[in-house]
Parts: C-alpha cells; structure tokens; sequence
C-alpha cells in the first residue's frame, strides 16, 4: 500500500502544528466559533449533538495492521473505546474533546495519516473497490489511479472552496462495487477497441436532497488524461456551481439545469486548454505510484484442498460463513474474507478497541497485514489461504466478527444518525437493532436472500437510503421522529434510486413494516429471485397495498438515548 514520502510528512506536520495552534486560539476565545468552524472543518472535525466528532480518512479503504491499532489506541485513549467506520470508507470517532484533537493528528501521523478534507467543500476521500486488486472479475487495479487522484487534490487551490462537498469513486471491474452512479464523478476502468486502458466518466451523480444518478459524458477517456479531464469538470463547477443555495449547490444541480450534453460540451471546451498541460499523467509516474501497490508474495496453492472441503461438509455454521463471507480471489489457493461488523446488538459499522487490535493482529497473520473498509461499513481480509479459512472463522467468531450475514438484511448500512449527529432529524441506530432483533432467524434470512437495507438519520443521505433494495430515511414530523420507507434502489451496474410507498411510521412499527415488505416478496418471488428482482418487477404498489393494508402495532425498541445505543 502507498507510503508517505518527504512530502507527505512535510505537509502534514505543518498542517497538525497550524492546527494546534488554532485549537489554542479557539480556546483562549481569540478565535469565535464562527471563525473557527471553517479551520476544524478543514481537518475534520465536527460539532455533533453531545462532542465533538473527528472523521479520519482511509484512502480508498486500504489499512495496514499498524494503522487500525492505531486506531484502537486513538478509541481508548481520546474517545469512549470504539469508532464507527462509514460508507465513505472511513473511521469516525463521536466523543472527541476539542483540545486533544492536535494530539490525535500528531498521533495519526506516526502511521501516515491525517483526517484533511473529510469534510467541508472541497475534494473528500476517493473511493473504491474494497477488493481491488485481488477481484476475481478486475479488469485493472484503479488503486494506482485512485492514489494519483488523492495527491492530486490534497491541497490543491483550486478544490479548496468549491461551491459544495464534492465526492469520487473509481471502479476497476466487471461489477460496480464502488457505487459510481451516486457520486459527482464515477469513474469506471474501460478498454476501447484498441485494447487501450481509459475511463468510463459519469458525472452528476448524488444522493441527499435531490437523488440523481450520474450521466455518462464520455464513454473513453485515455487514462493519461485523468487529471486533466477531471481539472476541466471541477473548472466548470467551479465556475458555475451554484453558492448561493445550499440546496442547489451540488454539481448534479448544475448538469440537470444545462443538461449532460451541454455540461459534457464545456468540459470538453475548456479541456482543450489544458488536455497536454504539466497534469498530464505520464507512464513512468503511474509506475511509480503503482509500485506501493505491487503484488503480494503469494504462494503457489492448489484451487481447492481436501481439508478445507471436508470442513463444509462437516460444519453447517462455517459453511454458512464461507457462502456468506467469503469472496473468489483472482490468485489460485486463496479468498477474500469479510469480517462483519453487524453483530446483533451492536451498532452496524461500529468496532470496539479490542476488536481493532485482534483484526491488526489477524491481518498481520493470514492477509499479509493489510485489510479494506467497504462500503457497506465492514472489514476485509483480501488475501487469504483457503486452508486457513477454518481456522479464521474459529478465531474471527470469538470476538464477534463472523456474523455470516454479509449481503442479507440485517447487513444493513446505517448511519450514527440522531445519536450522535446534529442534522440527523431520527435516530437510525435502534431502528437497525430492532429490525436485527425482528429478523434473528439466520434460515429464514438465508430464504430471504440477498436484500440491501439502507438507513439514514437525515436527508443528506450518509446511509445511502436512495440506493437501497429497501431504504429508510429519518424525517421530523411535528418534532416527532419518524420514518420513510422507499423500495426498489440499488447500487452497482444497475443502479437505480428508490421510489417512496407512502406516508411516514413511527419507530415502534418498523420491524413490523419491514416484515410486512418481505412478506410481499416470499409471496410474489419467482423461483431464484433476488428482492432487487421481484421489485423491479412488480413495482411498489403490492408492496404499499400489504404495509397499510391494516394498522400496524407500535413495539417497544432500543434505547432511547446514545448510550443505549452502543453494546459490545
């Protein structure tokens, strides 16, 4: 994975020892809030319900074993023993004092990283494949590129005020796994008729208040031309962007208002003046950056062994595990393992101290200390031995990361919500529990089948709500909260932004709605049919016809206030 160079540790001790002496400012009262949220929300931190909250980027998911103990340290130290990882593929601590926060980036920089540009408008944390690299359907590694892309825009003058936040993904496979389509720019690996490497660009794409996907504006683009393609997209949003409005501040705004066509027109305009500049990507650079992404020192294995068959055969549970968690892997003899972090119980995406520090300690043992953050707010082993995946699930099950239900119901996205966060109009995090508690039967959820549920506490849409098969938005209804239902999103090649079924519930009839929605499926599937499938098929009206068919019984659920929401 990437290491700092000269520069990089330059820049970002500079920047902590700027902070530091901003944060003493602030304290001192030199400095009013006003004048200082811009400055914390630079390095990111947040003002949230009950603390502050710090959001520590991890470039396109990847983490080393030193990084996620560090982690672990941070969580034990600075906040209340755990972090929460998020669909950005970050890490964000909720109970963080304002005056440790100089010491947590200087302490962050000791393994090479930093929380700049998590938020405020400017260029967040690119994003991809949690498996790229070791994808059994990659065409080309994007982690190259996604590296590339990330200098690129730290720092850079002008990404730093943009009319809004502004988000990119890159995908290097056959399949999306990097949700391109919800993103102001998606970038998918391509090779023309030639054979030669570019990108599929999309741009446009969001969710929040105005969920739009993403429209193509040019199907190649040489991948020398990276840089200076995406330069002449953020020099017309740049330019033209709204500020004015909040709300109609995003690059969606701008390409549904002037149309893809015509936005797709300027770009291509203004590129001309910069398409051979200095920001043109040469061969021996992406060399350069694409050697702290060389291929691990694989062993020769057989595709399949004896033990490890007789191990399913023998073990319905870890069998189980191995359908659920575990993913192909391009290289002969090994897999891809996905620790869960849903647990019954527990906050979906959350990890304790102790957890982070067991997962550095498997990392270093079975997937050459390495491992990924995806987007739907687990951990990734990306290269393990078949014959070590018995052994894994033992050890993985005793601290409570082999949930064996990774693409099922209860392997919901959700956000930190009205717990923690100031926007949030709902909690999300009792919601999830409750309909974890509801749906415990792990058979019936294996009958179920693949179903992605999305929460979010507020419409700026962090959970993803728009893009899930069933999507849960929190929403304010005379200071009460309550909670939207929509049906038929997706994600991926075929992405598609949900349609709302009707009136907002309460939180006590969640459970009993999404039992309500699932019974709709069981009974109209067709044999082999996903959720996504069937609902696409028969649109949301059987769906809204059963849910309000009769009332529905308002149940007790989780906690009421954020302490209650976190158990380990």
């Amino acid at each position: 994975m990437y290491r700092y160079d000269q520069h990089d540790h330059q820049i970002i001790q500079e920047r902590i020892a700027q902070f530091r002496d901003q944060v003493q400012r602030r304290l001192s009262g030199e400095l009013s809030e006003d004048e200082f949220r811009i400055l914390r929300l630079q390095n990111g931190l947040y003002m949230q319900r009950h603390a502050y909250m710090l959001r520590v980027a991890v470039p396109y998911g990847m983490l080393s074993s030193a990084q996620i103990r560090k982690f672990a340290q941070i969580a034990r130290r600075y906040d209340r023993g755990y972090g929460h990882f998020t669909t950005r593929q970050n890490i964000q601590y909720n109970w963080i004092n304002l005056e440790d926060t100089p010491d947590i980036l200087a302490e962050l920089a000791t393994v090479e990283m930093h929380a700049v540009q998590t938020s405020g408008n400017c260029m967040r944390n690119i994003t991809s494949d949690e498996f790229a690299g070791v994808a059994a359907d990659e065409i080309i590694d994007p982690r190259p590129y996604a590296e590339i892309l990330r200098q690129w825009t730290t720092f850079h003058p002008e990404f730093a005020y943009l009319p809004r936040k502004f988000k990119i993904a890159i995908n290097g496979a056959k399949e999306d796994r990097a949700a391109i389509a919800v993103h102001d720019i998606g970038l998918t690996v391509v090779h023309n008729e030639q054979g030669e490497v570019g990108f599929k660009v999309m741009v446009g794409g969001g969710m929040g208040r105005t969920p739009i996907l993403g429209s193509v504006i040019r199907e190649f683009l040489p991948w020398q031309h990276v840089m200076t393609y995406l330069e002449a997209i953020l020099r017309i949003y740049n330019q033209y962007g709204r500020r004015d409005n909040i709300y109609k501040a995003r690059i969606k705004i701008l390409v549904k208002a002037i149309g893809a066509e015509e936005f797709a027109r300027q770009v291509e305009e203004e590129w001309q003046d910069i398409k051979d500049g200095p920001a043109t990507l040469t061969e021996a650079e992406l060399k350069r950056v694409a050697s702290f992404f060389s291929t691990p020192d694989y062993a020769t294995l057989p595709a399949t062994d004896a033990t490890h068959e007789q191990h399913l055969a023998d073990n319905k549970a870890f069998g189980n595990w191995v359908r659920r968690n575990v993913k192909p892997h391009k290289v002969s003899g090994y897999a891809s393992v996905v620790l869960s972090l849903k647990k019954p119980g527990v906050p979906p995406g959350d990890a304790n101290a102790e957890q982070m520090d067991f997962i550095a300690a498997l990392a270093d043992k079975y997937s050459f200390g390495e491992l990924r953050v995806t987007h739907e707010q687990n951990l990734v082993l990306a290269d393990v031995r078949i014959t070590d995946l018995f052994t894994l699930w033992q050890e993985a099950k005793s601290h409570g990361l082999a949930t064996p239900n990774i693409g099922l119901l209860t392997d919901m996205i959700c956000c930190p919500g009205g717990d923690f966060c100031a926007l949030a109009n709902a909690k999300s995090i009792p919601i999830a529990l409750d309909i974890t508690d509801r749906f415990s039967d792990l058979d019936y959820l294996y009958d179920i089948g693949d179903i992605e549920l999305n929460m979010s506490g507020c419409i700026n849409a962090c959970g993803h709500h728009h893009v899930g098969n069933i999507g849960v938005l929190g929403v304010d209804k005379d200071g009460s909260e309550w909670y939207q239902v929509s049906i038929g999103g997706a994600q991926g090649n075929n992405a598609a932004i949900g349609k709302i079924i009707g009136p907002s519930f309460s939180a006590g009839q969640m459970p009993e709605v999404i039992e309500r929605i699932i019974q709709v499926y069981v009974r109209d599937r067709h044999d082999d049919e996903r959720f996504i499938d069937t609902a696409q098929r028969i649109g949301i009206t059987p769906f809204k016809e059963y849910v309000y068919a009769t009332p529905i019984k308002t149940t007790e659920h989780h906690g009421e206030d954020a302490g209650s929401a976190v158990a380990y």
